[in-house]
């Protein structure tokens, strides 16, 4: 339990910061950093720079993948947090294009990409930290640890940036968003005391002192688990596409397209969070029981069939419709994907390169489908005029995910200690 708590906890500040980077992306980064171009491309390149940060964090996952694999799996995880959480408190700190000019947006990208480099290190060593302590019929629930990490992550950037929103317009825009990315530094402070006392993974101790790390973990993954790694990087792409349109792309939607209040939409997201802290559990625990593909199928197989209704009950410009609207996306079309992310990932890999395998497919697949994901999205909408652009994409992206769901292999009976 004390592994999971620590993997919950880091996981949780990471998040933090990186879905306040999202919510910030739509609401307030084209008002502060690029307010010199037009409305549309202002939001556009907005969502670029909250894009950039997915092609960093597949380098991230080699790197500290790596280093988990083969000197300490505990040691890659206090780093990375730390990484992240510097990024996160420096942009807090930036200039506005006004006072610096281009130099704004440019050190927004740098301190952008070092979240992401933070984040692809993080994530693979949280979720087999908790998998290879956990006994083995329990993985699934003591694996979703690491995933409740988003949900609080979100709940909580959200929470404090929708506080600092009722603020007057001038004030929020001038230095009330400062004041999330601020509060960053006191949360990892606190994270780092949590996972500088955990301890290491007893699985990997046995592969460490029997010498028989990989000399160089990414070769081992792409020659023993070329079809494996390529199935993960595609599973989770209605998953991570769906997430981010459902709480990064319907922020700005609502707002700037519909013209309605952000409250409403952050508000949706809000709920949506808080729900699915408890929905997770009994996702995870289901897959314990009868498997991670069931579960994880039944989410995906939900977030193709809601993208058309999704934006039918935005448009009704109803409160408490677009409320129940983002809310539901979270918690039954994310909630059994992501709560299955950590054991899905971690229990298709052998310990001897778990850390950089598991790492490498997740975050080439957030990669792939997550970085263009908002900007799409918008781009879709703009060129189109119509939101049914946006649900045939997102419907493509479920079919991709069925797709290999039904061909990955089922683990949460495996024995991973075989090798």
């Amino acid at each position: 339990m004390q592994v999971a708590r620590a993997s919950f906890t880091g996981t949780a500040i990471e998040w933090y910061d990186y879905f306040l980077y999202g919510s910030a992306a739509a609401l307030v980064f084209p008002h502060v950093f690029f307010s010199e171009l037009g409305s549309t491309a202002a939001l556009l390149a907005s969502f670029a720079t909250f894009g950039v940060a997915f092609l960093f964090r597949p380098l991230g996952g080699i790197i500290f993948g790596h280093f988990g694999d083969k000197m300490s799996r505990k040691q890659a995880l206090v780093i990375t947090l730390l990484i992240m959480g510097i990024g996160t408190f420096a942009i807090g700190l930036l200039p506005s294009t006004g006072k610096v000019g281009i130099l704004a947006p440019i050190l927004l990208i740098v301190l952008r990409l070092i979240q992401g480099l933070g984040l692809g290190g993080e994530w693979g060593g949280a979720a087999l930290m908790v998998v290879e302590h956990a006994p083995a019929e329990r993985r699934g629930i003591y694996g979703v640890a690491c995933q409740l990490g988003v949900p609080a992550g979100q709940l909580f950037s959200a929470g404090v940036l929708a506080i600092m929103a009722l603020l007057p317009s001038d004030q929020f825009l001038s230095w009330g968003w400062r004041v999330p990315f601020l509060l960053s530094g006191a949360l990892v402070v606190v994270g780092l005391y949590i996972r500088t006392r955990i301890p290491e993974s007893p699985k990997f101790l046995a592969i460490k002192a029997a010498h028989k790390q990989p000399k160089l973990p990414i070769a081992e993954v792409f020659r023993h688990a070329k079809k494996t790694t390529l199935l993960l990087i595609f599973v989770q792409a209605a998953s991570t596409v769906g997430y981010y349109l459902f709480t990064v792309y319907a922020l700005s939607y609502v707002s700037s397209d519909l013209k309605l209040p952000q409250a409403w939409a952050l508000t949706g997201v809000l709920i949506g969070a808080g729900v699915l802290l408890a929905a997770m559990p009994l996702y995870a625990a289901l897959s314990d029981r009868i498997g991670r593909r069931p579960v994880y199928a039944a989410g995906t197989l939900f977030i193709g069939l809601y993208a058309v209704p999704f934006f039918w009950l935005l448009n009704t410009r109803n409160s408490g419709v677009i409320i129940f609207a983002i809310a539901a996306a979270i918690v039954f079309g994310y909630g059994p994907t992501g709560a299955l992310h950590g054991p899905l990932y971690a229990e298709q890999y052998p310990t001897r390169y778990r850390y950089t395998g598991a790492s490498v497919a997740y975050q080439f697949s957030s990669m792939v489908a997550g970085a263009p994901a908002a900007l799409v999205a918008g781009a879709l909408v703009a060129a189109t005029g119509t939101t049914m652009s946006v649900s045939w994409y997102v419907i493509g992206a479920a079919f991709i995910s069925l797709l290999c769901v039904f061909f990955l292999k089922e683990t949460y009976r495996a024995d991973l200690t075989k090798e």
